[in-house]
């Protein structure tokens, strides 16, 4: 991507993937965000935040979800078919 432009429309949001994949894998474990969070070590607001994508997260984070989840970290990355 060249200084100053957006990222294309033809790949989705970083953030929106990581979202709703992190809804997905939290709600098949049958976790709330709360049990999500203590499973992880992480906050419960954190883990809402991330959710509804008004967050950004650390790799270190993504790593620690993921292996909670388990999963690999690109699970968490990779877009829905």
């Amino acid at each position: 991507m060249s200084p100053g432009s957006t990222p294309s429309q033809d790949f989705p949001n970083a953030r929106a993937v990581l979202a709703t994949n992190l809804v997905r894998l939290r709600r098949a474990h049958g976790w709330s965000q709360e049990e999500l969070a203590f499973e992880s070590g992480l906050h419960r607001t954190f883990i809402g935040h991330v959710e509804r994508r008004a967050r950004n997260i650390s790799l270190d984070n993504i790593e620690r979800l993921a292996h909670t989840l388990s999963v690999p970290v690109h699970v968490l990355l990779t877009p829905a078919d």
